[in-house]
């Protein structure tokens, strides 16, 4: 019989794990427009084509782990590039420029101003201020993932931690991740006898018309979530969309993906309904909101 020893062992062990790797790594050729080099981010801002068999057209930030490979880039620049996708991040390299459509196609047309109630509304609601803390978020009326109409002054009296995501964002670094920190949150704060039980979390969907109840239950019971302790919702675009405005979000129903700006906002509230926080981007960690949370029920 043949003798292994720990050496072989460890290969083969090597191997296989170099395997498991390569299959959960993807990468994607990738065609659009700069928007916004973010240089202290590393980040690009890129209105991109739809991506086959992965991604519909959308305008959203890019990781860029080598700067160097953003220097030279500028808005307006048309750009091939590879993107890599793995079980929890993504990231681009490989920028090729193809040409320069200049300054005139990189800001999305903006739509004319909606109206509340509107079933043929736009985004960009002119009358929706941008809130800032301290601010008070005003009452909206939205629908959780078992179909009950619930309203946002439903949370005051507790610490609210509010975000926002759509079920089909493929992107582990983006609603993935972001899910993921908020499902660690909740466990932290549940297991701490030391925090008040007076807090929840809640997270919207920007795409009601695929977002129904039953998918965001199922998308919930994905991360684990206890009903308890984290709802989601959406609701109609009059309400979800100046609720997303207040803090910087854009979307709607007649803006077509790709003049959307995928960006994200996780915002902290205390009983009274008054922001405490708002973290721009996905890099926070969950300690960072369970600090924030903390800190509002005190």
């Amino acid at each position: 019989m043949q003798r292994w020893t720990w050496t072989a062992v460890l290969g083969l062990a090597s191997a296989l794990l170099l395997l498991v790797g390569c299959g959960n790594h993807q990468v994607y050729d990738v065609r659009g427009v700069v928007i916004e080099i973010r240089a202290t981010n590393n980040e690009a801002l890129i209105r991109h084509e739809k991506i086959p068999d992965y991604m519909e057209a959308m305008t959203m930030p890019f990781d860029v782990k080598d700067p160097a490979l953003l220097v030279g880039l500028k808005s307006g620049d048309v750009v091939q590039f590879k993107l890599h996708v793995e079980p929890k991040d993504s990231w681009a390299t490989t920028f090729v420029v193809l040409s320069n459509v200049g300054p005139q196609h990189v800001a999305a047309p903006t739509p004319p101003p909606a109206v509340l109630n509107d079933p043929n509304g736009v985004s960009f609601y002119k009358d929706v201020p941008e809130l800032k803390v301290g601010d008070v978020l005003p009452d909206y009326q939205l629908t959780n993932q078992f179909g009950q109409t619930i309203q946002l002054a439903r949370f005051r009296g507790k610490v609210l931690v509010l975000n926002f995501f759509f079920s089909r964002c493929p992107l582990p670094d983006f609603c993935p991740r972001e899910a993921d920190n908020l499902s660690r949150v909740m466990r932290t704060l549940k297991a701490d006898p030391t925090v008040s039980t007076n807090w929840h979390l809640l997270s919207v969907s920007f795409e009601p018309e695929f977002d129904t109840p039953k998918v965001m239950e199922s998308y919930a019971r994905r991360h684990q979530y206890d009903p308890e302790r984290w709802t989601f919702a959406s609701g109609a675009y009059d309400q979800v969309q100046p609720l997303g405005t207040h803090f910087g979000l854009y979307f709607g129903r007649n803006v077509t993906p790709d003049n959307q700006n995928h960006n994200l906002r996780t915002v902290v509230l205390d009983r009274q309904g008054k922001v405490v926080e708002i973290i721009i981007g996905n890099r926070w960690t969950p300690t960072q909101v369970i600090e924030s949370v903390r800190k509002a029920l005190l």
